[in-house]
Order: structure tokens, then C-alpha cells, then sequence
């Protein structure tokens, strides 16, 4: 009896067996054909474009992708013949990916603190985007319908535009709030860095509250690239600004020159 526990908790440890800095990206791929290829992408350094690190095959509807990374960032899964990629956050640990090819956003991640966090904030987004993007779906065919005429309808086309102007302007007051207080009470996440940084990129943000959010920050993340980026700008800004010109000493030999 002793030996069948034995054998059968040796395929557990096997499973279990991941090093510290891997992954592995277990994926569903059904309903695409053997073959097709699954494209591992992320943002080319240099900003021109995107950069493959890994290519796989779909075998019966699956596939799996390892490898190792020394911190978080984004990327995506392109498969070929399908037009948009499945974006998540590469980390380290265990990710599981349910493509959806008949409509990518629907695609399932999870597996990972930082994927799982990335899923229900994007949920979040969405259910405040959701007026203005209904709005959008309903009123489409009359704001086509009423740039088609001949002269234009533009009592219906102001008035359209003006509505949806509104519910934008509601949506992105209520995504600024999302993200900040997602930032204070998430200091582990990812994704709080990736905030903090884009809102040092508003020239109207309060500095002292990016510092207090940037010191709130786990360490792990102060040494991401987010995280560095957003410490060399805070300190940026703490450096005094230097004058065009230089105030004259009274003491200096030059100062007695202009009696």
C-alpha cells in the first residue's frame, strides 16, 4: 500500500518541479488546426515594432511554451491566420491561455497573480467604457446614415457628437479614478507600475502623491523597468533647475566692475 502512495505522488512532484525564474505557458488552442503556429511577441526595444521570442505548433488543439524571465512585462500570443493577439503578462510560474479564435477578446488567463489581476482590471475598465461603447454600437448606423446625406445631416451629427463627447469625458474621469485607487491598494501588482509610470506622463499630476505611491510599491517591482523609469523621473524632478544666467556675487572681482 505503502509503494502505490509512493508511485502515485511522484507524478505530483514532477508537475510541480518549476524553476525560479521559469515559466510555462500551458494553452488551449481549440478549433485551430494542427500545425499553425503560436507566435510568443513582445515590444522591440527600440520601440519599432513587435519582437518574436518563441514559436510553437498547435498539436491537438494545444500547445505549451517555456522559458525564463528575470521580471514582468507585457506580451502577446499571435496565432497564425488569426488577425488579433492575446495580450498578458509574461511571469514567472505557471500561465494558462483559452484562445478564443472567434473572438479574441474573449480569451481566458489566469494562472498568475499579476495575469489574474490583469483579467479583473480590464473588467473593471470595460464596465465603465460600457456606456460609451453601447452608445457607439446603437448610433453608428445613424451617424453613417446621416453623413451619407446630401447635404449632410448635421443637426443629427452635432447632436450625436456632442452625446458621445459627454459619455467619453464620463468614461475617462472614471478610468483616472479607477487607476489611481486600483495604484493605493494594489502595491504588489504589475499593473501599478505600469500606472504610476503613464501618470507621470500627465502634466497636471501631483508629484508628492507618485511618491507616495511609488514608496508604497513592493520592492520586487522597484527594480522592473516601469519601476526604474518612474524613480529616475521622480528624481528628475527633485534637481534643481539650473539659471540661463548665474546670479553675480557681490564678493566676486567681476561685481565691482560695473560701479
Amino acid at each position: 500500500m505503502k509503494k502505490i502512495i509512493l508511485l502515485l505522488t511522484i507524478p505530483l512532484i514532477l508537475v510541480s518541479c518549476l524553476g525560479k525564474d521559469e515559466y510555462i505557458i500551458s494553452g488551449t488552442a481549440k478549433g485551430i488546426e494542427n500545425g499553425k503556429t503560436i507566435i510568443l511577441q513582445t515590444q522591440d526595444p527600440s520601440g519599432m515594432g513587435l519582437k518574436s521570442i518563441d514559436t510553437v505548433k498547435v498539436e491537438n488543439g494545444k500547445f505549451e511554451i517555456k522559458g525564463k524571465i528575470t521580471e514582468p512585462s507585457f506580451h502577446m500570443l499571435q496565432v497564425e491566420s488569426l488577425n488579433e493577439p492575446v495580450p498578458f503578462i509574461l511571469e514567472n510560474g505557471r500561465i494558462t491561455i483559452v484562445i478564443n479564435k472567434d473572438s479574441i477578446n474573449k480569451s481566458k488567463i489566469s494562472g498568475t497573480y499579476n495575469n489574474d489581476e490583469y483579467v479583473k482590471f480590464n473588467e473593471e475598465i470595460i464596465k465603465i467604457q460600457k456606456n460609451l461603447m453601447d452608445f457607439q454600437k446603437t448610433n453608428t448606423p445613424m451617424m453613417n446614415e446621416a453623413q451619407q446625406k446630401q447635404p449632410k445631416d448635421t443637426v443629427v451629427i452635432n447632436k450625436l457628437m456632442k452625446e458621445f463627447s459627454r459619455l467619453q469625458q464620463v468614461a475617462s474621469e472614471e478610468s483616472k479614478k479607477k487607476y489611481s485607487s486600483y495604484a493605493e491598494t494594489h502595491p504588489k501588482s504589475f499593473i501599478t507600475a505600469l500606472i504610476i509610470q503613464g501618470m507621470m506622463n500627465d502634466p497636471a499630476v501631483d508629484n508628492k502623491k507618485i511618491e507616495t505611491l511609488y514608496a508604497s510599491l513592493d520592492e520586487s517591482l522597484k527594480t522592473t523597468k516601469p519601476g526604474k523609469a518612474i524613480k529616475s523621473k521622480l528624481d528628475q524632478a527633485k534637481m534643481p533647475s539650473v539659471s540661463a544666467t548665474p546670479p553675480v556675487d557681490a564678493t566676486h572681482p567681476a561685481a565691482g566692475d560695473a560701479k
